[in-house]
């Protein structure tokens, strides 16, 4: 799609795949299903390949960030969607959490997530802008990120419950970064518009798959098409984009570059992949495993040749995650004082 807008994309494809193509093949027996891993089958039976293996959630800093969660009746997708990252984010003199905004219910079932989901979820609590600003400011953390749960029930998808979370963040803390991880709001690009000029500072939501997948993946009132028009609005605001997929489900190699094709195309300047792990047995089964060197494959991949800012790439990396926020907060300052002292120049 991306080569079709812009033909001058065309010999980065060709450039790849003649690549990949010069590699030798490998041995027919025991071989990978795909290019991107190993095939389950070879897999020891219930057991995780060692870079997937990580630590129970526990420690000082994690009691306490769990005990402010409850008593300010705050919701994060740190727990609701069982990310296995949550003892490192967590934990240490850093400890942050993504809060989930909105509640903890979704209006959609994607197949490939935890959340819990209705088709009428509770009202928003009007208290919660006021409370997650007063329990992030209390964390001492110079960035954070916000999310939430679609809310299909609400007329502007929840877009100014969000918003008004952002300012009350920026009135306790003007100097905190926000990120904003966000539904696609039903395609409402008035409703984007009015999160994107809220005061964020990068807005990020995640296209999870490749095109050919989307129906399988995702909810059927999500779409390829519908968040690439998102991500475009977005960036059209004047802020930081940012969008992830998840490897793992069935993608190719030819597909995953399209993706990012079209990304780059939107403007997306941050670009994440991880691994897709069933969280489940009701969701998607995992198609593959596929091994770090892939993904650092794809990392330089994106940085060197598709030409995004900052690419975290890796089996345990996560649309929000802690050691990509900090390169995100030293880019974000780096640009803004080289913008001032260009400007004091003038």
């Amino acid at each position: 799609m991306a080569v079709e807008k812009d033909p001058t994309l065309a010999p980065l494809a060709e450039q790849h795949l003649k690549q990949r193509q010069q590699q030798p093949a490998a041995a027919a027996a025991g071989t990978a299903t795909s290019m991107l891993g190993p095939s389950l089958a070879s897999l020891p039976n219930s057991s995780k390949p060692p870079w997937l293996r990580q630590r129970a959630p526990q420690g000082e800093k994690y009691g306490q960030l769990f005990e402010q969660m409850r008593e300010l009746k705050l919701a994060t997708v740190c727990e609701e969607a069982q990310c296995p990252n949550i003892g490192e984010c967590w934990n240490g003199d850093m400890a942050t959490a993504t809060i989930m905004l909105l509640g903890d219910t979704c209006t959609r079932g994607c197949r490939f997530c935890a959340v819990n989901t209705a088709r009428t979820p509770p009202p928003a609590d009007p208290m919660e802008p006021r409370n997650t600003a007063e329990a992030v400011a209390s964390w001492g953390v110079g960035y954070v990120v916000l999310t939430s749960v679609d809310r299909d029930d609400m007329p502007d998808g929840g877009a100014a419950h969000f918003a008004e979370t952002v300012r009350e963040l920026k009135r306790r803390k003007p100097s905190i970064l926000v990120e904003c991880l966000t539904p696609d709001f039903s395609g409402d690009l008035d409703a984007v518009r009015l999160l994107a000029s809220s005061g964020l500072d990068v807005f990020a939501h995640n296209v999870e798959t490749v095109e050919r997948l989307q129906k399988r993946v995702r909810d059927p009132r999500a779409g390829y098409m519908q968040t690439l028009s998102v991500l475009r609005a977005a960036k059209e605001a004047g802020v930081y984009t940012k969008s992830s997929i998840m490897l793992g489900l069935g993608e190719t190699e030819d597909e995953i570059i399209d993706t990012m094709l079209d990304l780059k195309d939107c403007g997306v300047d941050i670009f994440t992949l991880g691994q897709y792990l069933q969280p489940t047995p009701k969701h998607l089964p995992v198609v593959e495993m596929v091994p770090p060197e892939q993904f650092e494959y794809w990392r330089r991949y994106g940085e060197e040749e598709v030409g995004f800012r900052y690419v975290a790439s890796g089996p345990m990396v996560r649309s929000s995650y802690k050691a990509g926020e900090f390169f995100l907060e030293a880019m974000i300052h780096s640009d803004r004082d080289a913008a001032a002292a260009a400007a004091a120049q003038r």
